[in-house]
């Protein structure tokens, strides 16, 4: 039917066009955030298995929550952000001609030794970075800009609450400021680290990797905390056949499994004559094998790069002494570390034009081999008379004043000697 030329029709209505789905243009690289202010616990403490394979479904979940509470993984964590923290960063500019000279007129110079935002020591900021980075694979902090250009503060933020988004090669973040404000902030604009990134962007904790081995210690040390509480969580249960009905047979299971769960229990429970537990949890022997098999300290200190002796395992002896123990943990874990650090640090904390004019950042490590004091008088003194220093140089190292006629190098020992005094075989 048509009424004024529209069709009129009954019993449906008017089909409208379909609208055209538009995606947004932002879309998270990782996980959604779970939408709530205060997450709950299992939010914040899903394993990371998920990503790196199948694990066994026995062992225990491996967790940033659950690595701290390894005495060893917080050791290793804390030894790596302890000792880059400790030192200072400072920034140096390389020339054309290869010399590097210190740059102390820099605003982050003062921002990553001083004070790092509002009321946070630079210290404080560095070490919380670094550890969650070690212990997550992931850490982040917010480094805005004034309207010049110039960095105004590195500040640290909720690492569980940080997530990054995606838009084609551009990274952003989402997280709450320390003045409680909602931000999206762009990968300029932040301070990301990420370890075993092996898409450039998505880091992985070695805890993570290495996900069954770190299990196995996990599982090592709750066994070792049960069979000290008295309890074992792990068994079979028969029942016998003699209650009345199904609901009595299922309270008594429960309230054995309860007894068995419970940490605070005596581990002795009291069962009828045709009822039996058998317990599947690590014996002595097992946790022994464990130990045997190298799958908890050592494994833990070898996934961090971490020498034995650092960690005070000193049953099997050390190779050398307590200088050269302290130059292979700077060589073997520190400067892996720390190289890693400088160059993602640079990315956020300098622009691209000072990168380019030779600008980046180096940890000063002499602080942590630090001579006796008759080494380092016997140094400086070699180094003036050799000459590498001026007189003045080597006072300055020792934190002495400068002296009358020390900017002047000392002539090297062979070349003092004077031939115009020397008259012998000579006629006069």
């Amino acid at each position: 039917m048509k009424l004024l030329g529209l069709e009129i029709t009954r019993g449906r209505a008017a089909t409208a066009p379909a609208a055209t789905r538009v995606e947004p243009p932002v879309m998270a690289a990782a996980a959604e955030a779970s939408g709530t202010a205060s997450p709950q616990p299992w939010m914040t403490e899903i394993g990371w298995s998920g990503g790196s394979g199948p694990v066994n479904k026995r062992l225990p979940r491996v967790t940033p929550q659950r690595g701290e509470q390894h005495g060893t993984v917080f050791a290793c964590c804390n030894n790596i952000a302890g000792d880059l923290s400790k030192v200072p960063l400072k920034i140096w500019e390389r020339k054309g001609d290869g010399q590097e000279v210190r740059v102390r007129d820099h605003p982050a110079a003062y921002l990553l030794n001083v004070e790092a935002s509002d009321g946070v020591p630079a210290k404080i900021m560095r070490f919380a970075l670094v550890y969650a980075w070690a212990l997550r694979g992931n850490s982040f902090a917010y480094g805005p800009r004034d309207g010049g250009g110039e960095l105004e503060m590195i500040e640290l933020i909720d690492q569980t609450a940080c997530t990054p988004l995606r838009a084609g090669r551009s990274r952003f973040y989402d997280f709450t400021d320390g003045a409680g404000v909602q931000r999206r902030a762009a990968s300029r604009s932040m301070v990301h680290l990420r370890y075993l990134a092996l898409d450039g962007w998505a880091g992985r904790s070695p805890l993570q990797v290495a996900a069954e081995s770190v299990g196995l210690a996990f599982a090592g040390q709750e066994s070792a905390a049960r069979s000290i509480s008295g309890a074992h969580a792990k068994a079979v249960m028969k029942l016998g056949e003699s209650y009345m009905d199904e609901e009595a047979r299922d309270r008594q299971a429960r309230r054995l499994k309860g007894y068995l769960m419970d940490v605070n229990s005596d581990g002795i429970p009291v069962l009828s004559a045709d009822e039996d537990i058998k317990s599947l949890d690590l014996t002595a022997a097992d946790q022994e094998l464990l130990a045997s098999r190298k799958f908890d300290r050592e494994q833990l200190a070898a996934i961090y790069r971490m020498p034995p002796s650092k960690l005070q395992m000193l049953e099997y002896g050390v190779k050398a002494n307590g200088e050269q123990q302290a130059i292979d943990y700077l060589t073997d874990c520190l400067l892996h570390w720390s190289g890693l650090a400088e160059q993602t640090l640079a990315l956020s904390i300098l622009t691209r034009g000072e990168r380019e004019r030779g600008l980046f950042l180096r940890h000063d490590f002499g602080a942590l081999l630090q001579p006796t004091i008759k080494d380092q008088i016997e140094a400086v003194t070699k180094a003036v008379g050799g000459p590498v220093y001026t007189p003045d140089e080597g006072r300055a190292k020792l934190g002495l004043p400068p002296t009358k006629g020390g900017d002047k190098m000392n002539p090297a020992p062979n070349m003092t000697r004077d031939d115009s005094k020397d008259t012998k075989g000579k006629d006069t």
